[in-house]
């Protein structure tokens, strides 16, 4: 069969077509990517001949019968007009824009709707999620955190949803960082609808994605997908707050299966809302406390992030007299603590913590037998 008779021309877009193709009854993430590996491209798809489609592995007959017997999708062809007139980035696994990391795990959306700029900056970045009911402590936790995962370069990872969630994504925005918000909706539905205004300050300083239609409604049997897009954005998946049926847990889970690290914040015993990330950490999880032991278990498998330079002249305006005098002492060549100890005149325990707060922000490095060197200049 011609790929004419199939009413396949040129008058169609390349996101028809991935739209399309996804719209396929038999045609998951899954079985998606297996046809562009197989095909390199969905026009591709819909002009390979049946036997070749059948070698595609796990494909059902149906499906193939469905591809071949094509003739057009109206609802495609109107989706990808909204897609254009409405300004939205339409990012699919062949887009350089689409996130390095997300393209790794097992299903992988075929394309994301963004609003807002995704980065390669961006796979620096840590998912921070919870309960719904958060509470201050929770709250407090989370935009301490955030707030300092935020300054030192890595982009913050959350689902819009209240509590923990908006929490993470304000901290982020507070320290002048970026955050990516994913949706269980479609990119033109924002929920809850009172995070509106932060969506807006979200798509300005990061991005809003979703693999979801325009239109699509939040509806409960998208929220494990789109969970799986928050961990796969991820180096790793903070679950600050949780009950034993949040949906935080499944993300947890969804981060473990991806080979990502997953790190929880220990809560109150009595408190329902930490069941759930006290039960993590029995069963495995990284028990962390603050931003710093965070970084400290991604940074050995990843280089630590890029900042930008206002982000790097906020750090030295934050230092404390102490850390600018230990900063100041420091030379081109490696010093050892023991000198910068007699030459600051400050205890031993101090300068040790001077050290690590210098090093976690990115401005000195730590070398073998306890030297120390400047990383940047101020």
């Amino acid at each position: 069969m011609s790929s004419k008779s199939r009413h396949i021309t040129d008058d169609h877009t390349e996101p028809y077509f991935w739209l399309a193709l996804s719209r396929i009854s038999g045609v998951g993430n899954v079985i998606f990517k297996r046809l562009i590996d197989r095909f390199q491209s969905p026009r591709k798809v819909f002009q390979a001949g049946v036997e070749e489609l059948k070698q595609v592995d796990g494909i059902r007959t149906t499906t193939v019968q469905a591809i071949t017997r094509f003739r057009g999708d109206a609802g495609a062809e109107q989706e990808s007009e909204r897609i254009k007139n409405r300004g939205i980035a339409f990012l699919t696994l062949h887009d350089k824009r689409y996130p390095a990391l997300l393209k790794t795990i097992y299903d992988p959306p075929p394309f994301l709707y963004v609003r807002g700029e995704l980065r390669e900056s961006d796979d620096q970045a840590l998912a921070v999620i919870g309960s719904r009911s958060a509470s201050a402590y929770g709250r407090e936790t989370t935009r301490r955190i955030t707030r300092t995962l935020a300054q030192q370069g890595f982009t913050v990872v959350s689902g819009l949803a209240r509590g923990i969630d908006s929490t993470a994504h304000q901290g982020a925005l507070e320290a002048g960082g970026r955050t990516i918000a994913v949706l269980g909706s479609g990119i033109d539905v924002i929920y809850p609808p009172e995070n509106t205004a932060l969506a807006e300050k979200i798509a300005g300083q990061g991005a809003v994605v979703t693999e979801f239609p325009l239109g699509t409604p939040p509806e409960a049997t998208n929220f494990p997908g789109r969970n799986r897009i928050i961990s796969g954005l991820s180096l790793g998946t903070v679950i600050v707050e949780a009950s034993m049926r949040s949906g935080s847990l499944i993300t947890a889970r969804l981060a473990l299966e991806q080979g990502r690290e997953v790190f929880a914040i220990p809560g109150n015993i009595n408190s329902p809302w930490s069941r759930g990330t006290n039960s993590l950490i029995k069963e495995g999880a990284q028990l962390v406390m603050n931003a710093e032991d965070i970084i400290a278990e991604i940074l050995p498998q990843s280089a630590r992030p890029h900042r930008s330079e206002e982000m790097e002249a906020a750090v030295f305006q934050k230092l404390s007299p102490e850390g600018k005098k230990i900063l100041d002492l420091m030379e081109a060549d490696p010093l050892h603590i023991d000198t910068l100890i007699q030459k600051s005149g400050l205890h031993s325990a101090q300068v040790s913590s001077i050290l690590l707060d210098l090093e976690l922000n990115g401005v000195i490095k730590q070398l073998s037998g306890k030297l120390f060197v400047k990383a940047v200049t101020p």
